[in-house]
């Protein structure tokens, strides 16, 4: 396991490009995330936000460039880079006819966790689904398999959690059980980068905020360093004004 004392960065990406076709998506994307911060990414819709995620969690390869996970290259240290991250996006990997239990027990084994059972139960409690852990994930909800989703995602307690738009379909409720983990004091190290659509929510959430624009990053800044009124007027310059 990475020791996040002698790693400087949690994520660090260096000149990512990426196209599909003739269609360039990420056109030289640079950016770093420090242990324990929040950024939150944002773009408008077809910006590459979904993309850059997936290439950082090794679910598709960039064309050039270069992602460190945790001190570890992605291109070449994929099975260790993926003990570390927690990810969800807006596919849930999940098996639609096995019950919650049975989905987090199976992906509990991949991890080789121990004390299994004790593992699912935990993390459906922070997600509030431990009343249906025994029902068909097939036969839930949108917004209840994305709670499961999330629950995935932190079985083996990660240093790292990617989320793609994780508040889509979350009722309320299930926003605050949300905001609980990604702002989760129990652990002071782990890093978290998140895209969202909502600006109020990652000037609440993150630590940091960047937005990605024409496929490379438009602007980043700690939200300790600039006053809210600044970060409105870069998101309403690059994406348009907020809806």
């Amino acid at each position: 396991m990475t020791n996040p004392s002698t790693v400087e960065s949690a994520i660090r990406i260096q000149g990512v490009q990426k196209a599909f076709g003739r269609t360039p998506i990420l056109r030289g994307v640079d950016l770093e995330i420090p242990w324990g911060q929040v950024l939150t990414l944002l773009g408008a819709n077809g910006s590459g936000k979904t993309t850059l995620i997936k290439i950082i969690a090794t679910l598709t390869k960039a064309d050039s460039g270069r992602v460190v996970v945790g001190g570890m290259d992605t291109s070449s240290r994929g099975p260790g880079v993926r003990r570390l991250l927690g990810v969800v996006t807006h596919d849930a990997f999940l098996y639609d006819d096995l019950s919650g239990r049975e989905n987090l027990r199976f992906f509990a084994k991949m991890f080789g966790l121990d004390r299994v059972d004790e593992c699912v139960e935990s993390v459906t409690e922070k997600v509030g689904m431990t009343d249906r852990l025994d029902q068909k994930v097939g036969n839930l909800s949108h917004g209840m398999k994305k709670r499961f989703s999330i629950a995935r995602a932190l079985l083996h307690d990660p240093l790292i959690l990617l989320m793609d738009e994780p508040e889509s379909g979350l009722d309320q409720a299930a926003l605050r059980l949300l905001d609980a983990v990604i702002s989760d004091q129990e652990n002071p190290v782990r890093s978290v980068l998140m895209t969202t659509h909502d600006l109020e929510r990652g000037l609440e959430l993150g630590q940091r905020l960047a937005i990605l624009a024409n496929g490379r990053i438009a602007y980043h800044q700690s939200l300790d360093d600039v006053g809210v009124d600044v970060v409105r007027e870069a998101y309403a310059k690059y994406t348009g004004p907020p809806s």
